[in-house]
């Protein structure tokens, strides 16, 4: 009998309430959007998975059960590692070429980061109505509605490393909304898209961009990354690693290395960082107010950073006589290449013959580096 009896309380099943099935149910949901959707599968279909194994009683598989598999992996998110890894990728994968031969974007990319100040008021404001109305809500810390604000950038990497510093806690509500709302970004960003432009300005066909020369192109990384760590060390591991990949790119005397970043390295730390930031999803942790209203936040971040961007495009569209297609506004948030790609499908519904996917990336690349440069910021007054 003390066999059976043993064999029996070391099973899970019998230490599995409620929250846990509800967060298995929720693991399996964003499972089927990854693989049936085909909702940024990449990084959905291990977060599922990581946040399956949590939530399974004295499986000692969460991020949280020290000594175990996952516990450690997670430590590359613990101590920084793996957001400036993926920018190193990322870095390798982009060309600044748009942005150099057209200064004026990066106003869309700031005009971007409207959502992230929107996020911070109302994560301060509405934190302290719901202490009213739900008992024993606690209202947002300043650390808490900069990290959540920080999901605004559309930067799954920033939003990351943002959170570890400032509020762990939240780090895997903020990080499965910052990345299921980038997989959104088809269905969200093209009626805000439409609702702010005029017909007019949607058949705008702006010109061929301006010729960028290879020492231009390497001379930016260096300059960028220096100006970043005098004037914001705080973003100096975020922007460097990107400065590094993107200068390793256009040296042109690294080929192995740039394939390695673009395809092998990336889709290891995917990996690592869906199964980390699932595995810290575990009942106790998510299963609150709170993150419902991180959600909502999340998305009203999102939605105004989509309306900063087109806002500064029609300003731009009005300064330059009609030489800037509002439509690429959306691309003010840093969600590369997702957003530019949806600039490009909208404004060829409008126009067959017009191409702006070069032109979109300008703001993009942009708000990577604004989005990177804010969260510097916020560690440095409040961390």
């Amino acid at each position: 009998m003390n066999f059976w009896e043993k064999f029996i309380s070391s099973m899970g099943i019998t230490k599995m309430g409620l929250p846990e099935i509800c967060m298995i149910c929720i693991a399996l949901l964003l499972a089927y959007l990854a693989i049936v959707k085909k909702y940024e599968p990449l990084l959905l279909l291990p977060l599922a998975f990581g946040m399956l194994i949590a939530n399974i009683p004295l499986a000692g598989l969460s991020a949280h059960d020290e000594g175990g598999l996952v516990y450690y992996l997670y430590q590359g998110i613990h101590l920084g590692i793996y957001p400036p890894m993926i920018f190193l990728c990322i870095g390798a994968m982009t060309d600044f070429g748009p942005l150099i031969s057209s200064p004026r974007s990066a106003l869309i990319g700031l005009g971007g980061q409207l959502g992230i100040f929107v996020a911070l008021g109302g994560a301060l404001l509405l934190g302290q109505g719901f202490t009213h109305i739900i008992p024993g809500f606690e209202a947002f810390s300043i650390q808490e509605a900069v990290s959540i604000a920080i999901i605004g950038s559309s930067d799954g990497p920033t939003s990351i490393y943002t959170a570890e510093c400032l509020a762990p806690d939240l780090l895997p509500v903020i990080a499965i909304a910052a990345y299921s709302y980038m997989a959104l970004i088809p269905l969200i960003q093209p009626p805000i898209m439409r609702a702010l432009t005029t017909a007019e300005e949607r058949v705008v066909v702006m010109d061929v961009p301006k010729r960028v020369t290879q020492r231009q192109k390497i001379i930016f990384p260096i300059v960028a990354t220096l100006l970043t760590l005098i004037f914001i060390p705080a973003a100096g591991s975020l922007i460097a690693m990107l400065m590094l990949g993107n200068l390793i790119r256009e040296s042109g005397v690294m080929d192995r290395i740039v394939r390695s970043l673009q395809n092998d390295l990336l889709n290891i730390l995917t990996l690592l960082i869906g199964l980390s930031i699932g595995a810290t999803a575990t009942a106790d942790r998510i299963l609150d107010a709170k993150t419902l209203l991180i959600i909502g936040l999340g998305l009203i971040a999102f939605c105004f950073g989509t309306v900063g961007g087109v806002l500064i495009a029609k300003l731009l569209y009005k300064v330059t006589g009609g030489k800037v297609n509002p439509l690429i506004g959306n691309s003010g948030v840093s969600a590369m290449p997702m957003a530019a790609r949806v600039s490009q499908k909208v404004a060829q519904e409008y126009n067959p013959h017009n191409h702006v996917l070069m032109h979109a990336m300008g703001p993009i690349v942009s708000s990577t580096l604004g989005s990177a440069v804010l969260a510097g910021i916020f560690i440095t007054f409040f961390g």
